[in-house]
């Protein structure tokens, strides 16, 4: 039985849904006044492998995964590049789909935008008001009272008395106490606002997600994900607000996915180690990216750097080379690996156990394939099946194996050249033509048969060098790119 870690039970427990009939996740995407980077990667990928794995339990599930279209951040970045943030949202919003499908994510059954949903951010605010959760204050803002919220902090464990101690209240709020956060705030001059009946304004970025998620999924859910950095203040605010609001439980599991670092520091512009999406996709296939974030469990840290990467690389040529070649046929002769792969899964999503079962397949359909190649072919569809959970190995293994990462430049992905029809992710030119290296192999297959040794081993050292791999077996030359 599929078992998850909660967040704020911080425990471990047989996942029970709510309704039988449908389970319910939420996930804080992205803010899109910027590209997505490796951080944003890894909560896409994380829970795009929930939602797989849950459909694959035979779940009705419900995915809503959100978009933050107003916001600080948002608006500042318009009004440095002199643009509406409706086009600066929407450009983002565009890559964002792009970096996503590119990465082999599934798209969420819903994507609200915070913009589409100011109606309901609105009553949830007039609700905390009429119960005495929230007030306007002396500047127009409207804040959400914490001290009027009955355990707050329980999710991140935080006690209010030891974060008022070190609280810091900026000069030109209005706060009543230090923890309390913003709903709604007053309209500024050449801001975008929204029309309310305590002033025009726009609202925080908390409450968005209060509105959106009990909008989609009811008061009440199973799964409310996102990164480790959004346990507090970010999720604390949504259950003091969601639970305030409606009085009802928020959501049953939090789950929250661990930190990114890059060769052991914490990823951040500042250091110079913060990588995009698509600076990542200019040296890797979309495919090794996905393999080296399911590497680590989803609650662990993960460290990005090149010798990660190339493992990536190395384990998706494993198991590309055991598919080549091998005949269509159902699934069959593997169950063991399959309830091996179904037990790690059920222990919290662990991915990096689920990921050796594969590899054990992988040595089992080589060794079994010398002698029975129907029986290989069977473990081949079963390697298929496990890695669709995953959402690894659904390709054609040859054009894999003779395929290359994308190589447009780094300059390429700038800010400037991101518009709703920039070029698709995960294409790129190849540095040797298919058409040559065959009529090479052509060439050495006519030199091996005239005995002409020394030709043959100079063109594979020829395409050895230019990063081509030749193996020769029975059904003759096949290559693959190293």
């Amino acid at each position: 039985m599929l078992e998850i870690y909660n967040s704020l039970t911080r425990a471990k427990a047989p996942f029970i849904p709510l309704d039988p009939g449908r389970v319910g996740m939420y996930v804080c995407g992205m803010t899109v006044y910027d590209l997505c980077h490796l951080g944003h990667a890894r909560v896409m990928v994380v829970f795009d492998v929930v939602y797989r794995y849950l459909r694959a339990l035979g779940y009705p599930v419900t995915y809503v995964r959100n978009i933050t279209d107003i916001d600080d951040k948002i608006i500042r970045r318009a009004e440095e590049r002199g643009e509406p943030f409706g086009a600066l949202t929407a450009r983002f919003i565009t890559a964002m789909h792009e970096d996503a499908a590119a990465l082999g994510c599934l798209s969420p059954d819903a994507e609200p935008r915070a913009t589409e949903h100011i109606p309901e951010i609105l009553d949830m605010i007039a609700t905390l008001l009429e119960r005495g959760l929230a007030y306007t204050a002396t500047n127009g803002d409207v804040y959400f009272a914490v001290g009027a919220f009955p355990g707050y902090g329980r999710l991140s464990g935080k006690d209010p008395a030891d974060l008022r101690a070190g609280a810091r209240v900026e000069v030109e709020e209005a706060k009543r106490d230090p923890l309390d956060f913003a709903l709604w705030k007053a309209a500024k001059p050449g801001e975008p606002a929204w029309d309310a009946p305590w002033g025009a304004g726009r609202p925080g970025w908390h409450i968005e997600c209060s509105a959106m998620s009990t909008c989609c999924l009811g008061n009440h859910f199973d799964i409310h994900g996102g990164g480790a950095d959004l346990q507090f203040p970010h999720h604390e605010n949504e259950i003091a607000q969601s639970e305030g609001a409606t009085g009802e439980p928020f959501v049953e599991v939090w789950m929250h996915n661990g930190f990114v670092r890059v060769n052991e520091e914490k990823m951040s512009k500042s250091l110079g180690n913060f990588f995009t999406v698509r600076e990542i996709l200019a040296r890797y296939r979309p495919e090794e990216v996905r393999y080296f974030i399911l590497t680590s469990h989803y609650r662990s840290p993960l460290n990005y750097d090149e010798e990660h990467l190339t493992n990536a690389r190395a384990a998706l040529t494993r198991f590309y080379t055991a598919l080549r070649g091998l005949p269509s046929a159902a699934p069959a002769g593997a169950e063991a690996f399959r309830a091996r792969f179904s037990a790690a899964m059920d222990d919290d999503f662990n991915t990096p156990v689920a990921l050796a079962v594969l590899f054990d397949l992988v040595r089992e359909i080589n060794r079994v394939r010398p002698q029975d190649e129907a029986a290989a072919a069977g473990l081949g569809a079963e390697l298929r099946s496990m890695g669709a959970v995953l959402g690894l190995v659904q390709g054609d293994a040859d054009a894999y194996l003779k395929g290359r990462p994308m190589t447009q430049s780094i300059e390429a992905t700038s800010i400037d050249s991101i518009s709703t029809r920039s070029p698709p992710i995960g294409t790129g030119t190849l540095e040797i033509a298919d058409e040559v290296i065959n009529r090479r192999i052509e060439e050495r297959l006519a030199a091996r048969q005239s005995r002409n040794w020394a030709e043959a081993d100079r063109i594979r050292d020829e395409l050895a060098a230019a990063g081509i791999v030749l193996e020769d077996g029975p059904a003759g030359t096949t290559w693959r790119r190293a």
